[in-house]
C-alpha cells in the first residue's frame, strides 16, 4: 500500500476506535454507576489517539528511511552489479528507475535504467508489506491498550486535554522554531556576504551596480543607499501621502458621520482592497496609473518622466494599504469613551471641532500605530514596483523617475540559477536582513504604541 493508503487506513480505524471507545464508556453508566468521571467522547477520543499517534509516529520515520531501505535492497541484486560508479550518472540512473517504478513517469533516457525498474518495484512491494503489517499492528496494538485503560473511574478527560496541550505546544514551538531559522538564515548569509564586500560600502555606498569580482579598496557596486532611499520614498513617503489621509477621513466619516446601515455596508466594501492580490495591483499600476501619471507629467513639463516611475507605484501602494490605516483608525476612534465625545458637545463643541480637539487626540496613538504597521505592509511590497517603478537604482526625488526598492533586486538577485556563495547572490540575504530588522522594529514600536492605548482605554 502507499503511504496515502496507510494515512487513510490509519484515520479510519482511529474513528472506529472513536466509536468503539465511546460505545464502551456508556456501557458503564448505569443504576449502580449513575455517573463516570469522564464523559463517553474523552474515552473516544482517548482510543481514538492511541490508535492513531503511535501509527503516524511510525509512518513518518519510515517515509524518511524507506527510500534507502529500497535503494540498498535494488543495489544488493546481482542484476545492479553494472551500475556505473560515477556519484552523478549512478544517482541520475536510480533516481529514473525509482521514478518509473512509482509510476510518476514513463520514459527512462539513461542505459541500464530499464533493468532496475523491476528490482525497484519489488522491493518497494516488499516494503510496503513490512509497512502495511507494522502500521496494523501499532494500531490494534494501541487501540487495545486504551479500550484496557477504559473504566468508570478513568480520568480520560484529562489525558485527552494533555494529548491536545502538547499539539498546542509544538504548533508554537513550530512558529517559533520557523522564525529562528528564518533570521538565522538570513544572518549566516549576510555574515558571508560582509566577509567579502564592505559594510561600510553596502550601508553607506551610493553606487549600486553589484558584480562577482571583487576588489579591495575599490567601489564594488554595492551601495545599497539607492536602494534603502527607493523603499522610503515609494512605501513610506508617497504611499503614505495617499494612504493616511484617506484611511482617516474614512474612518471618521464612517464613525461619526455615517448611518449605522450605511457603516454595515461600506466598511466590508472598503475592505475587500486588502483582499485583492498584489500581482492585480500591479497590473494596475503598470496599465493605468503609470501612462497616466507619465501623461501628466509631461504635460505640466517634465519632459523625461518614465513610463515606470515612483509616483505611479506609490499611489497604488498607498490605494492597497487604505483598508489597514482605515480599520486601525476606525477601531482607535470608536474606542475612545463616548463621555468625551459628549462633554465636548454639551461644553457647545460643534461636531468637527470635537473630532479634531478631542476624538481625534485621545485617539492619536491606535492611530500612529495602525500607520506604522501600514508602513512595515508597504515597504515589503514587491510586485507592485516591480511591474510599476522598474528596477533602476537611482538615487533621486524625482517621482516621475524610475526607481527601485530592497524588495524589488532581492528579486532580481535570486531569479535565475545563482551561485550561492558569489557575492552577488548573497547581497540578497544581505538586503533581506536589514528589511527585516526595519520591518521588525517599526512592528515592534506600532504594537507598543497600541498596547499603551488599548492600557489607557480598557
Amino acid at each position: 500500500m502507499t503511504t496515502n493508503e496507510l494515512l487513510f487506513l490509519v484515520f479510519a480505524f482511529g474513528l472506529i476506535a472513536w466509536f468503539v471507545g465511546r460505545a464502551r464508556a456508556a456501557s458503564f453508566i448505569s443504576s449502580e454507576t449513575p455517573i463516570i468521571n469522564s464523559l463517553p467522547n474523552y474515552h473516544g477520543w482517548f482510543a481514538s489517539l492511541w490508535a492513531i499517534i503511535p501509527a503516524i509516529l511510525f509512518l513518518i520515520i519510515w517515509i524518511n528511511i524507506s527510500p534507502a531501505l529500497v535503494t540498498n535492497m535494488v543495489l544488493s541484486n546481482p542484476d545492479a552489479a553494472s551500475v556505473t560508479a560515477d556519484p552523478f550518472t549512478r544517482s541520475t540512473i536510480l533516481s529514473e528507475a525509482r521514478a518509473v517504478a512509482n509510476g510518476s513517469s514513463q520514459v527512462l533516457f539513461q542505459e541500464g535504467s530499464e533493468k532496475l525498474v523491476p528490482l525497484y518495484k519489488a522491493a518497494q512491494s516488499y516494503y510496503n508489506s513490512i509497512a502495511f503489517a507494522a502500521t496494523l499492528l501499532l494500531i490494534f496494538a494501541g487501540s487495545a491498550y486504551a479500550y484496557t485503560r477504559l473504566k468508570p473511574d478513568f480520568r480520560a478527560r484529562s489525558k485527552v486535554e494533555k494529548v491536545v496541550m502538547f499539539a498546542l505546544l509544538l504548533a508554537s514551538l513550530i512558529a517559533v522554531l520557523t522564525t529562528v531559522g528564518i533570521v538565522a538564515s538570513l544572518v549566516f548569509e549576510a555574515y558571508r556576504f560582509v566577509t567579502l564586500v564592505s559594510p561600510f560600502e553596502f550601508l553607506f555606498g551610493t553606487n549600486w551596480n553589484p558584480r562577482d569580482n571583487i576588489v579591495a579598496g575599490e567601489d564594488n557596486g554595492y551601495g545599497a543607499i539607492p536602494l534603502f532611499w527607493g523603499t522610503i520614498f515609494i512605501g513610506a513617503i508617497i504611499a503614505m501621502i495617499v494612504a493616511i489621509p484617506f484611511g482617516l477621513m474614512s474612518a471618521i466619516f464612517l464613525t461619526q458621520y455615517s448611518t449605522p446601515r450605511f457603516r454595515s455596508i461600506m466598511k466590508p466594501v472598503l475592505e475587500i482592497l486588502a483582499g485583492v492580490p498584489t500581482v492585480v495591483y500591479g497590473y494596475f499600476a503598470a496599465l493605468t496609473v503609470a501612462p497616466a501619471v507619465r501623461d501628466f507629467a509631461v504635460m505640466i513639463g517634465f519632459s523625461n518622466a518614465a513610463s515606470d516611475n515612483a509616483m505611479a507605484a506609490g499611489v497604488v501602494m498607498g490605494i492597497m494599504i487604505i483598508p489597514l490605516v482605515a480599520s486601525m483608525a476606525d477601531d482607535s476612534i470608536a474606542a475612545v469613551p463616548g463621555a468625551m465625545r459628549d462633554g465636548s458637545l454639551a461644553m457647545g463643541a460643534t461636531k468637527s471641532e470635537t473630532i479634531k480637539r478631542v476624538l481625534l487626540p485621545a485617539a492619536l496613538p491606535g492611530v500612529v500605530g495602525g500607520i506604522l504597521l501600514a508602513v512595515s505592509r508597504a515597504i515589503g511590497e514587491t510586485m507592485i514596483v516591480v511591474m510599476a517603478a522598474g528596477y533602476a537604482a537611482n538615487l533621486t526625488a524625482n517621482p516621475f523617475a524610475s526607481i527601485t526598492t530592497v524588495t524589488v533586486q532581492i528579486v532580481a538577485l535570486l531569479t535565475g540559477d545563482q551561485d550561492f556563495g558569489s557575492p552577488h547572490t548573497l547581497a540578497a540575504f544581505a538586503l533581506g536582513l536589514v528589511l527585516f530588522v526595519v520591518t521588525l522594529l517599526l512592528n515592534l514600536v506600532a504594537l507598543r504604541i497600541v498596547k499603551k492605548y488599548r492600557e489607557a482605554y480598557e
